[in-house]
């Protein structure tokens, strides 16, 4: 799936990892770059097509597969993360606001532009997941089981879209230094060399990318005897 001439679809891409998305996409002469934001105002990056987009709106969704009817290829990066496990007072709303982002929005996505990459040849998916979709700990307790959500609806869309010829790509990796890592004292990735890895994987027709050492190994762990997610 190359992404030269290729026209992009990008959720979240006001900043963070999906503006670093928007600006490579660029790079590699991607024809037309949809970035989808809450507020299009938001989005300042030059040469891409703001579009206003809440991945939980099913009537944006709507509207946005009318103006972007000529996508190939869409990348689900719009999430939230909020710290916090599942005891504390105030979980279970967090909960339900990260499932209504995190889970549903790339499930609303799929059901918006399914059709419209099956119109423009297949194309491909690509969801942004996580490390955090195999380990879970109290920082990012609800945000993990998000993403492990996440993980099983892109396995499942992996399998309804192939008959149309969709890829469809996991990303996984560790934290990444954007904004919603403030305050996060661990090694991070940039943005940059995430999305360099992905659309590499893109083009090489790749179903998963595995963003850094540390996801490689926790991915290699589960069918061990001592999987990382049973680690102290």
């Amino acid at each position: 799936m190359k992404i030269e001439n290729a026209v992009i679809l990008i959720t979240g891409a006001n900043r963070g990892l999906g503006l670093a998305f928007a600006q490579e996409a660029l790079k590699r002469g991607a024809r037309k770059v949809y970035a989808g934001a809450r507020k299009p105002a938001s989005v300042s990056l030059a040469g891409v097509q703001a579009l206003q987009l809440d991945v939980t709106s099913p009537e944006q969704l709507a509207a946005a597969a009318e103006v972007a009817s000529d996508v190939t290829i869409v990348i689900n990066n719009a999430g939230i993360a909020d710290f916090g496990g599942f005891l504390p007072e105030g979980s279970a709303a967090s909960v339900r606001r990260h499932m209504e982002t995190n889970v549903i929005g790339p499930i609303q996505v799929a059901q918006a532009f399914a059709p419209v990459l099956a119109r423009n040849g297949g194309g491909a998916m690509l969801n942004v997941l996580s490390i955090a979709s195999w380990i879970n700990r109290p920082l990012l307790g609800v945000y993990g089981a998000s993403k492990s959500a996440a993980w099983a609806v892109t396995n499942g869309l992996r399998h309804e879209l192939r008959e149309q010829k969709t890829l469809v790509t996991g990303l996984h990796m560790g934290f990444v230094d954007t904004d919603l890592t403030t305050g996060v004292d661990a090694p991070k990735l940039t943005p940059e060399e995430v999305v360099i890895q992905a659309f590499d994987a893109l083009e090489a027709g790749a179903e998963e990318v595995l963003g850094d050492e540390l996801t490689r190994g926790v991915k290699a762990s589960l069918s061990s005897a001592t999987p990382a997610y049973l680690a102290v």
